[in-house]
C-alpha cells in the first residue's frame, strides 16, 4: 500500500520545533485513503500510548493526516461523551471539556473546530486503570486492573469499587486476573475481558497465552474461555466484538456457545477498538520481547520487523483491512483508540498557561451578566474569553 507521511505541522507544546538535524517527533505514515475515511465519518481519532507518554490526535488535513501529540504521564483509558473527554494516566483521571469559543484563538486561524480544556483532575493512585467509559447519570466507569474490579470515582475516595469477578475473593492491589477491557450496553457496564479466571496475585501470568476470558457483568458468568490476552469488548450491530490480542486478530464472540470467530488478522497485537459505519478502528502494538509477551501466537506468526504499531481500519463487511496508520518511530505500543465524532480538527490544551489562565466557562444562567463582547459564539451557549 502507498503510504503518505503524516507529521504534526506544529510542534506539540513543550517540544521544540523540528529542524533539519532534528527529525519530526513520533513520525507516522498512512495509506492514502485514511483521511477520506475520517472525512466520511466527520470525525477525528484519538489514540493513547502509555509507552511513549502521549495522546495522539489524528486529524484529516486533506490529502494527508495530521498526527498531533500531547504529553501525559502513561495515558491509557479514554472516554468520550458529548463535550466531555476523560483521560486516565498513571495515578490520575483528567476530565476535559470542549470549549468551542476558544478555537478562535488557536493557530492557524479558522482551522480548529474543537478545543478541549482541563476541567478537573481526580487522583486515584496507581490502580493501573485500563479502559474507561461514561455511563448513565454521568458516571465514569474505570477498569481498576490492580484491584481486579470495576470502579467509579468519588471525590471523598480514591475510587469506589462497584463490581468484581465472582472468582476474585478480595479487594487488594495484586492484579489477580488482569481485568482490562470494558464494553457498555445502554449506558451500563455489560462485558469485560480479563487475562485469566484467577484469584492469586498475578495468577493470570501462568497461562497468559490461552487463559483469557470474556465475562457478562450482569450475571457474573464467563462467556468465553481460552482466549489469548483479550482486550476491548464492544457491542455493535447486535454482536459482541473483541480483540484476541495475542493472536493479532479481531473477532466476534457467540454468547450462547462462547466460541470466538476471528474476522480479520492484523499485523500487530490488537488492543483498542472503536466501531462506526461498519468500520472497526483497531489499535496495533509491536509487542516487546519481554516475559509478559513471550509465548503468544503473534510473536510466532510475525517477526519483530513485521509487527506494526498504529491503527488498522477493518471493513467488517468484507473482513479485510481497509486502511492503515503506522507509527514509524517513538511509539511501539498503543492502548486506547477512540473516534471523536463531529470534530474533524480538535485541539487539546494541557500546558499553555497563558491560554488556560484567560479562558473561562460559566453556567448558562450567568451569561446574561457577561458583556456581549466577551461571549463566545458557541452552539453550546458557553462563554470563552
Amino acid at each position: 500500500m502507498t503510504a503518505h507521511a503524516s507529521p504534526d505541522r506544529a510542534a506539540p507544546a513543550g517540544e521544540a520545533p523540528s529542524t533539519p538535524s532534528q527529525p519530526e517527533p513520533l513520525r507516522a505514515v498512512h495509506t492514502p485513503n485514511f483521511p477520506e475515511l475520517l472525512r466520511r465519518l466527520g470525525a477525528s481519532l484519538l489514540v493513547t500510548t502509555y509507552q511513549a507518554g502521549k495522546l495522539v490526535m489524528v486529524r484529516d488535513e486533506g490529502d494527508h493526516l495530521n498526527t498531533h501529540f500531547r504529553s501525559f504521564q502513561a495515558p491509557m483509558g479514554l472516554a468520550i461523551e458529548g463535550n466531555r473527554l476523560a483521560i486516565g494516566t498513571s495515578v490520575q483521571v483528567w476530565e476535559y471539556v470542549d470549549v468551542p469559543a476558544v478555537t478562535a484563538r488557536l493557530e492557524p486561524p479558522g482551522r480548529h473546530d474543537a478545543c478541549f480544556l482541563p476541567r478537573s483532575c481526580h487522583v486515584t493512585g496507581n490502580i493501573q486503570g485500563h479502559e474507561m467509559a461514561w455511563g448513565k447519570g454521568a458516571e465514569l466507569w474505570v477498569v481498576n486492573t490492580r484491584f481486579s474490579c470495576l470502579c467509579t470515582l468519588d471525590r471523598s475516595a480514591s475510587f469506589t469499587p462497584r463490581w468484581r469477578p465472582p472468582f476474585v475473593t478480595a479487594l487488594e492491589p495484586t492484579d489477580r486476573c488482569h481485568l482490562n477491557g470494558l464494553g457498555m450496553v445502554d449506558g451500563r457496564p455489560r462485558y469485560v475481558t480479563a487475562l485469566g479466571a484467577t484469584d492469586a496475585p498475578a495468577g493470570w501470568r501462568e497461562n497468559k497465552a490461552r487463559g483469557g476470558i470474556v465475562m457478562d457483568v450482569s450475571s457474573g458468568a464467563v462467556l468465553a474461555h481460552g482466549l489469548s490476552m483479550p482486550h476491548s469488548p464492544r457491542w455493535y450491530a447486535g454482536r459482541l466484538w473483541v480483540c484476541d490480542s495475542g493472536t493479532g486478530t479481531l473477532g466476534m464472540i457467540d454468547p450462547a456457545s462462547g466460541r470466538y470467530e476471528a474476522v480479520a488478522a492484523a499485523p500487530g497485537f490488537t488492543r483498542g477498538l472503536d466501531i462506526a459505519a461498519n468500520l472497526a478502528f483497531v489499535g496495533l502494538s509491536q509487542v516487546r520481547e519481554t516475559a509478559v509477551f513471550s509465548g503468544i501466537a503473534i510473536t510466532e506468526r510475525l517477526a519483530p520487523s513485521e509487527r506494526t504499531c498504529g491503527v488498522c481500519v477493518v471493513d467488517l463487511s468484507a473482513g479485510q483491512p481497509a486502511a492503515l496508520l503506522r507509527f514509524e518511530e517513538g511509539v511501539q505500543e498503543v492502548f486506547a483508540v477512540q473516534l471523536l465524532p463531529g470534530r474533524r480538527y480538535p485541539e487539546l490544551v494541557n500546558d499553555d498557561a497563558k491560554l488556560l489562565e484567560n479562558s473561562f466557562v460559566v453556567p448558562d444562567e450567568a451569561l446574561a451578566d457577561v458583556p456581549a463582547s466577551l461571549r463566545g459564539m458557541s452552539d453550546r451557549n458557553r462563554a470563552g474569553r
